[in-house]
């Protein structure tokens, strides 16, 4: 296991490979550690990185830390004292929405960013994801398989005001993608058609994405598409992180074999 102390608090990391620097962020059910699949797959490329969010994991519990702003600090100090420079950042629900808060004040230092199963507002989370506790939420978003049992074994860590405490934070939140639009930072969407904790963003808003932002929607997965579905997750993943720098990720409709899941 390896851990950092920043500004007095132990932040948990496990780190993959040479090359280019990668973080995924996990989302609010889970760690790290349902990452090791994806970090494999990209350390043959990437030095990729998987950090445990304040709350959750073996990261720090500490409530004063849980909104979205302190979790992008959080994100913001690991690169400085890391060394890393410019990023490539691959978040899952509250990971997107920390990769978009970083995004939010420091764009520069970010090459591209895929969004999995991202709320785009507070609305976008069903009621029970917003309400239920562990292990009821893993129960119901995770599959019985020995994979999905192990990668979510550090669910039950949470804190649970971490949760709520960035949900609240979400839902105070009027324009955070607005804010991001303009910044020109390649960024990939990606839904599962079977997940019944976050909605799809309805028409009209993915339509109006510019043209650094894609909307892609996976079948055969749920709220884990890296769990329920490994292959097909990393080969998208693959193919976003071989993009061009500053490529837009509409350049993936030219592959026929995602062509029948782009929204």
């Amino acid at each position: 296991m390896s851990a950092i102390i920043l500004d007095g608090s132990i932040v948990h990391y496990e780190a993959l490979g040479r090359g280019r620097p990668i973080i995924f962020l996990h989302g609010w059910v889970g760690s790290w550690r349902y990452w090791i699949n994806a970090m494999q797959i990209a350390s043959t490329s990437f030095r990729a990185y998987a950090i445990d969010l304040f709350g959750f994991g073996d990261s720090q519990q500490d409530i004063q830390r849980y909104s979205l702003d302190k979790q992008a600090n959080l994100l913001k100090r690991f690169l400085e004292e890391m060394g890393i420079g410019k990023v490539a950042l691959v978040g899952h629900n509250l990971g997107a929405l920390v990769a978009f808060s970083y995004v939010q004040q420091w764009h520069h230092t970010v090459d591209r960013v895929m969004a999995i199963n991202c709320p785009l507002d507070y609305t976008a989370i069903s009621t029970r994801m917003r309400t239920a506790a562990m292990p009821e939420l893993t129960d119901w978003l995770g599959t019985r398989s020995p994979e999905a049992t192990s990668a979510l074994s550090d669910a039950a860590k949470a804190d649970m005001q971490a949760i709520t405490a960035s949900m609240a934070g979400l839902h105070a939140q009027t324009n955070m993608f607005a804010s991001i639009r303009d910044l020109g930072v390649p960024s990939l969407f990606v839904y599962s058609l079977n997940d019944p904790a976050i909605s799809i963003p309805p028409q009209e808003k993915t339509d109006s994405f510019p043209n650094h932002m894609h909307q892609i929607n996976l079948e055969n997965t749920g709220h884990f598409p890296m769990i329920d579905n490994p292959s097909q997750f990393n080969r998208l993943l693959t193919d976003f992180l071989a993009l061009d720098s500053g490529a837009s990720p509409r350049e993936l409709q030219l592959k026929e074999e995602w062509k029948r899941r782009v929204r």
